[in-house]
């Protein structure tokens, strides 16, 4: 499991562009968006620098939620 922190995302639009992009490095992940705290939960076999670089391919930065 790993969780990233998007401080740019802070709507609907984003929760979704997340998803595709995170989705589209494995589309059987489980990805879980917290908007609240800015933080996306996800369970993938994916490794977590493509993950993170999915979601920079997409315009959201990312680090790793405390």
């Amino acid at each position: 499991m790993l969780k990233l922190t998007v401080p740019d995302m802070n709507c609907g639009h984003c929760v979704s562009a997340v998803t595709k992009a995170l989705k589209g490095v494995d589309a059987g992940a489980d990805v879980a968006v917290d908007l609240d705290t800015k933080v996306v939960t996800i369970r993938s076999d994916a490794s977590g620098e493509a993950l993170a670089a999915a979601l920079g391919k997409a315009g959201y930065e990312s680090r790793p939620a405390a």
